[in-house]
């Protein structure tokens, strides 16, 4: 079943070749086409596929297999299921789509702003082609990429995205595979590329039909979210084959620009070639051939720059990923909180060290873990655009008691003194949706499983989860309650009022001054100058001609500065003239000046 297309194993999207399915392990498989009689299938080759032995009709067609007399079940590489994932597939061609960004060359990660968000909460209606109607807002930030939360078909209406099970499809509610077309189509032509959330660590809880056909899980090696997927066992070639034939399928057929890896440290893989590695080998390939940028992202709690070490020495070969420590520097902070993996970022100095160093635990005590944690990165060789940061993102928020943004608990200048701490420092900075604003609506974590003791098992982990933090289990919001998914809709109408659209004209200066003053994009980590007073908690960074003074003190304090050519951008109090040596900045206070030239 080895196919001539860039893709591991046959990927047909028209023809007879179309239903061509893997089930090593069946005596007998049937192709099932609503109103039509099943169709005998036979076995071809050592691997296990099974190929349709008589005639099939050509055009759209809903259909399964019948595997063993059991069944039928979706196609495990479904391109849409419009009656949901345990209902029949519905065969989909993305070629027919006649896309209009001819002009779109791609764009490389370095220097970039990404902007995070879940298309079923972003607009009222929840679909993509709502949210095309919000590209002109990213774009006034300086968006350069759009990221989604996964949008593979997963069981019941809305849910975050990382329950799937039919990776290859577009959940129906969003608009399915033509909406996804017509959302990306829009996207470059208004200049911004897409980077699609996808999850490979493990499949949802509802709608898996993928142990009916095969090895696809190792049920001995389970993860925080049931069975791993079998990356390593017997049968893991076509398996992993599914994983990186998916990860092309986006890049080639959605013309999609970058993936984000999630959790890829659940990632088992005990082979001498890790698949991250051979999907990164892969994507090379493809991104030569279509000749733009093609961009792999993880996701990663080790703190190991291994992933996004280039292959020839030694690493991955993943082009970047993020930096949660970055995130728990920045809201330590800015809140004062320290509970749970909080704890050890407590000191501004902690802050102070991502800044110049990627990783707060690179090789640390971590005490949240009860382990040293983490290996340090070579500043001297590693750019830093290839840690992507953030002071917000769905889990930072969602993954809280009550799902509360920032918002609900920092003031103008201390939302600012974020906003600039992750938009003008070397890394590449993602914000999420909402942030921009100060957006009122929490970010909760919501699902709607049909079955009723998966919702209530859903609701109980949840409160598990939160133990470790010191969280009151009583506040915890029930995911399957449907005000959980709409409290958390975005409230458009608030974004040009009082407030809102102060921090909102803050994000737009913001992203102005990274476009005017390229030391602002520089990536390299020596680029940045890091001065801090623990005691009276200012900071500053220095970014070549471009200074940034910071005070996350409750008292007003005279922090020292270049001399001033001019103030650039201020929020909160604070005096400065041209020629002046030092500041006196109020408590949040914001100060960005540009140095008198030498």
């Amino acid at each position: 079943m080895i196919s001539t297309t860039p893709y591991r194993y046959a990927l047909a999207t028209t023809g007879p070749d179309r239903f061509d399915v893997w089930a090593p392990e069946a005596s007998a498989v049937e192709l099932v086409i609503e109103g039509g009689d099943p169709v005998a299938m036979t076995r071809r080759g050592e691997e296990g596929w099974w190929r349709v032995s008589g005639s099939v009709p050509d055009g759209e067609v809903d259909y399964g297999y019948r595997v063993d007399g059991s069944g039928p079940f979706p196609d495990p590489r479904s391109r849409r299921q419009p009656g949901g994932v345990h209902e029949l597939s519905r065969t989909y061609d993305p070629a027919a789509h006649a896309w209009q960004d001819g002009a779109w060359t791609g764009r490389q990660l370095a220097g970039a702003v990404i902007y995070e968000l879940h298309i079923g909460t972003f607009t009222p209606e929840g679909t993509l082609d709502a949210a095309a109607g919000k590209l002109d807002h990213l774009r006034s930030l300086g968006v350069d990429f759009i990221e989604i939360l996964p949008v593979n078909a997963v069981n019941g209406t809305h849910n975050w995205g990382y329950d799937g099970v039919l990776w290859y499809a577009v959940h129906e509610p969003y608009g399915g595979p033509e909406a996804y077309q017509r959302f990306v189509d829009a996207a470059h032509r208004a200049g911004m590329g897409v980077i699609q959330d996808v999850v490979y660590n493990h499949l949802g809880p509802s709608g898996n039909y993928l142990p009916e056909f095969g090895p696809y899980l190792k049920s001995e090696k389970a993860n925080t979210w049931g069975s791993s997927v079998n990356l390593d066992g017997e049968g893991s070639d076509v398996v992993r084959g599914y994983i990186i034939d998916n990860a092309l399928m986006w890049l080639r057929d959605y013309h999609v620009d970058a993936l984000r890896l999630d959790a890829v440290h659940a990632l088992v893989d005990e082979r001498a070639v890790h698949v991250l590695e051979e999907m990164a080998s892969e994507v090379a390939v493809l991104s030569a051939h279509v000749g733009r940028p093609l961009t792999l992202i993880a996701e990663s709690d080790l703190n190991d720059p291994t992933l996004i070490t280039p292959r020839e020495a030694g690493g991955y070969g993943l082009d970047a990923q993020w930096s949660d420590d970055f995130h728990h520097a920045v809201h330590v902070a800015l809140t004062g909180e320290t509970t749970g993996y909080y704890e050890d970022f407590a000191p501004l100095g902690a802050l102070e060290k991502v800044l110049t160093r990627g990783f707060f635990h690179d090789g640390t005590l971590s005490t949240f873990r009860g382990r040293h944690h983490g290996r340090p990165i070579d500043t001297e060789r590693m750019p830093a655009w290839r840690l992507v940061v953030c002071s917000q993102n769905h889990d930072q928020i969602g993954n809280r008691a009550i799902g509360d943004r920032l918002t609900a608990t920092l003031d103008e200048g201390r939302l600012a003194i974020a906003a600039a701490l992750t938009l003008l420092g070397p890394f590449t900075p993602m914000l999420f949706m909402g942030e921009e604003w100060a957006a009122s609506t929490p970010w909760q974590f919501f699902t709607s499983h049909p079955e009723k003791d998966l919702g209530e098992a859903t609701a109980k982990g949840r409160i598990a989860e939160f133990a470790k933090m010191g969280w009151d289990p009583e506040v915890v919001p029930d995911p399957q309650d449907p005000e959980t998914f709409t409290r958390s809709r975005l409230d458009w109408s608030e974004a040009e009022e009082g407030r809102h659209a102060r921090i909102l004209g803050v994000y737009r200066e913001l992203g102005a001054l990274r476009r005017r003053f390229p030391e602002l994009t520089d990536p390299r980590f020596g680029s940045l100058v890091v001065d801090v007073d623990e005691e009276q908690r200012w900071l500053t960074l220095g970014r070549g001609r471009v200074t940034i003074a910071i005070n996350v003190g409750d008292a007003a304090t005279r922090v020292p500065l270049p001399e001033v050519a001019e103030s650039l951008l201020g929020v909160g109090e604070y005096a400065v003239q041209p020629g002046d040596t030092e500041v006196d900045l109020g408590a949040s206070s914001l100060l960005i000046t540009l140095t008198t030239a030498d």
